[in-house]
């Protein structure tokens, strides 16, 4: 198919390789402008940018697509489709109705379950024991429009949101491939929607990823796996700062005030928290230090059983 691309990160550029390798015509890719990153703060590509600069692609990093003109110039493309992945603006209806094929959406959960920008942290955040892909015909509601695809995965115990991240995004290109090659051959039946099942998945705020000690270990747990990579799990202790990365989580029937210390070891720092449980701290982080196993961080960093962790802030 003759189709314009829109995405920004990763998880985008995964979509677009896989149509790339498809034999599919990108006759434009429109992603996020660049941004500053990096220690210089200077303005950096987004991973789909790059991509496209590499394979020759036509590129376009619109502001807004609101414009009077944004439609009829993708109207001009001649494109069958857009396949949108993470890119990052509204589209809207003038749009939307730009294409013969409309805008198809590579969604990274179980429509109608997280809607909305964080659905792999916010899976993680609930406990699910599954999450997917959704290839989504798109309408003017946040990821409302009707189901053309789905293809669901089982959630790994230990898994984070790096990892749920990157199998999906993997999934995620291999499902719209087949997606196009079904609606192509007129094998896909549009599945609408019951909105009486929505779940909506705001964006990630920072503190968020603040450690509350009264909560469960369980809660706690979720949210070290939830904030890997990004923003970072984080408490504190004797004052400063600490990222968690990695941890384990346990019932324990013995009533200590939550935060307080119970076990040091080169298995983990057992801390108590709400609901008579303990959380396993296995994996942390200094302020400009490296991730380290607990091991090798308490040998620079001293922590005494019956010491406390304090919140994160």
């Amino acid at each position: 198919m003759r189709l314009v691309f829109a995405g920004t990160p990763g998880f985008a550029a995964v979509a677009l390789e896989a149509l790339l390798a498809a034999g599919h015509e990108i006759v434009l890719v429109l992603t996020q402008p660049d941004r500053p990153a990096g220690r210089g703060l200077q303005p950096t590509p987004s991973e789909v940018k790059r991509l496209a600069l590499a394979r020759g692609l036509r590129i376009d990093q619109p502001l807004s697509l609101k414009t009077p003109s944004a439609a009829d110039a993708l109207r001009d493309t001649g494109a069958e489709a857009m396949i949108v992945a993470a890119y990052g603006l509204i589209l809207p209806p003038p749009v939307l109705e730009a294409f013969p094929r409309g805008c198809i959406n590579i969604h990274a959960s179980l429509l109608p379950r997280w809607r909305g920008a964080a659905p792999i942290q916010r899976a993680l955040l609930a406990g699910d024991a599954t999450s997917g892909i959704s290839i989504m015909q798109m309408d003017v509601g946040l990821d409302t429009g009707p189901v053309l695809t789905q293809t669901a995965l089982d959630i790994a115990p230990d898994e984070t949101a790096g990892s749920l991240h990157d199998r999906l995004a993997a999934m995620g290109g291999r499902a719209i491939v087949e997606a196009l090659a079904r609606l192509v051959g007129g094998n896909v039946q549009p599945t609408s929607q019951d909105d009486n099942l929505a779940v909506y998945a705001p964006k990630i705020g920072r503190r968020e990823a603040a450690i509350r000690w009264t909560d469960s270990a369980e809660v706690s747990e979720r949210q070290v796996r939830a904030f890997d990579p990004v923003p970072g799990a984080h408490a504190r202790f004797n004052g400063e700062p600490l990222k968690i990365w990695r941890a384990r989580a346990r019932p324990d029937d013995r009533a200590r005030p939550p935060g307080e210390v119970l076990a040091v070891g080169p298995q983990g720092i057992e801390v108590a928290c709400g609901g008579a449980t303990v959380l396993a701290l296995t994996q942390l982080q200094r302020p400009g230090g490296k991730r380290l196993a607990v091991a090798d961080f308490l040998r620079g960093h001293g922590v005494a059983v019956g010491s406390r962790f304090e919140d994160g802030i």
